[in-house]
């Protein structure tokens, strides 16, 4: 009896152990909304999907890649997720969606000391040569638009070339430039926000690979519309607003 007992308790631990989901969360650096801190991601974007998760009761390793490389991991393996995705007409039927983590008001950013740069509206920006991160929103944007374009990793890899002078221009968020300083250690008045891109106002979502389990979908989007509800949702959402 004893010997019936303790197999049957061996087999539920086996099942519960199998039985768990294996969930990957793939996201690029990008401070304040995905950074790294003693090997940790965080950040605030990170702060809500990890409420999102947990709200959900299921467990996920967040990774942290260079875009490119996060955006084909979540096309091509089930049960992985990727945040801060822009939802565009291509990707709507690429990935499934579970909610909005972030919003981004991007434009060109330039270095202080180049006064020679002057931007008044988009077009004014094709005499330029600008660093964005590959296979992200912004590069697409551009590339169908005819700006000069060199293609980079990720943003930091494109903070590095506007500082040694070798684009004019980068992409980001003005509300970002203070976090981004603090990543490279450096001052933020060095850089300075020329011109919002009218184009590239969007929101960032937590999404999944399009073969992901639809019991982790069903409970994630349940979990995002509690988490979409709380006091730190709104204002972890308001920070990109304000400018």
């Amino acid at each position: 009896m004893k010997s019936s007992l303790l197999i049957s308790l061996f087999l539920c631990m086996s099942w519960s152990v199998f039985a768990a989901p294996s969930l990957t969360v793939v996201t690029e650096l990008s401070p304040p909304n995905q950074t790294l801190i003693n090997n940790q991601v965080t950040g605030v974007s990170t702060e809500l999907v990890k409420a999102i998760f947990d709200k959900a009761d299921l467990q996920a390793d967040i990774e942290l890649y260079p875009w490119a490389r996060a955006f084909n991991m979540a096309q091509k393996k089930p049960n992985t997720f990727i945040y801060s995705i822009a939802k565009t007409p291509e990707r709507l039927n690429q990935f499934e969606w579970i909610g909005e983590v972030a919003t981004y008001h991007m434009g060109f950013v330039k270095l202080t000391s180049r006064k020679d740069i002057k931007i008044s509206s988009n077009e004014q920006a094709k005499r330029y040569k600008i660093a964005v991160q590959r296979d992200d929103l912004a590069a697409k944007q551009l590339t169908e638009r005819d700006y000069i374009l060199v293609y980079t990793t990720d943003i930091t890899k494109s903070y590095q070339l506007l500082i040694s002078g070798k684009v004019d221009l980068i992409i980001d968020d003005k509300n970002y430039l203070t976090a981004m300083a603090d990543q490279l250690a450096q001052d933020e008045s060095r850089f300075t926000f020329v011109h919002a891109i009218d184009f590239l106002s969007i929101n960032g979502y937590l999404a999944a690979n399009k073969h992901t389990n639809p019991r982790y979908i069903m409970a994630l989007k349940a979990a995002f519309n509690e988490v979409s509800k709380t006091q730190r949702y709104k204002e972890i959402m308001m920070l990109n607003k304000q400018h």
